[in-house]
């Protein structure tokens, strides 16, 4: 698996982005930031969180 397809759980993007479990799952649900379910695991692809940074950065400028 490359790091592009690397599955990260809830707790690894809230400690990469610093934010809470609340907001992770805010972003999910308002689609701001992409994630899958299998089983019943929720797992967001790594590049799912640079696309979110990008698109953060871009609405700022």
């Amino acid at each position: 698996m490359t790091a592009d397809a690397e599955l990260l759980t809830v707790p690894e993007v809230m400690a990469r982005l610093k934010i809470s479990r609340s907001t992770v799952y805010d972003l999910i649900r308002t689609r701001q930031l992409a994630s899958l379910t299998i089983g019943r695991a929720r797992r967001i692809p790594a590049h799912a969180l640079t696309t979110l940074v990008h698109r953060q950065l871009e609405q700022a400028a």
